[in-house]
């Protein structure tokens, strides 16, 4: 059996052309950052799942949740019929569980499109907006890409900072560092 991110890849490259054609990627993508977000509740994926329900019932339900979540009109709220007709698609191919796997590759093909990338730096302490700059400005010149930082704590690392854009990892961490240290030791 085909795992989701290969269920997925079609819907989202068929998705993603159809609104670079409409030049509404970015309303897209929101759409379905919203739907990832709801589908990530466990109790709507045990409502869906209830075979009483008919299609029309779970589209229903769904735009009323989409639309809730994201301000009436949205597209996945039944604000386009593009929108309104991936959803149907989704369900009736009993692919609806799949939206979370569809927003992740549509980001990636947008990211391509527009040449950035995101990076998560995680620290052991606060980075201040100097640290953030310079490593931004560092990444984009390494990956030839504009860069989107977020960034996030984890004590656990003692010190240093450990890098994730993309593929790419760039462990930096104390943590890590005493680790290899350790097995150097041992072996």
């Amino acid at each position: 059996m085909a795992d989701n991110n290969t269920i997925a890849r079609p819907y989202a490259e068929a998705v993603f052309e159809l609104a670079r054609e409409a030049g509404n990627l970015d309303e897209w993508s929101q759409a379905l950052e919203v739907a990832r977000a709801v589908m990530a509740d466990g109790r709507v994926a045990d409502f869906l799942a209830n075979p009483a329900l008919t299609d029309e019932e779970q589209l229903a339900f769904l735009t009323g949740l989409y639309g809730a979540a994201a301000g009436a009109g949205g597209i996945l709220a039944g604000g386009t019929k593009e929108g309104r007709n991936l959803l149907k698609l989704l369900l009736e191919n009993g692919r609806i569980a799949v939206l979370p796997e569809i927003a992740e590759h549509f980001e990636t093909l947008k990211a391509e499109v527009e040449n950035t990338i995101d990076v998560t730096v995680t620290s052991a302490t606060e980075l201040d907006e100097g640290q953030k700059r310079a490593i931004a400005e560092a990444l984009k010149k390494r990956l030839g890409r504009e860069v989107r930082l977020e960034a996030g704590l984890d004590k656990s690392l003692i010190g240093g900072a450990v890098i994730r854009a993309g593929d790419v990892v760039i462990d930096g961490s104390l943590r890590s560092r005493l680790k290899s240290l350790s097995h150097a030791l041992t072996a």
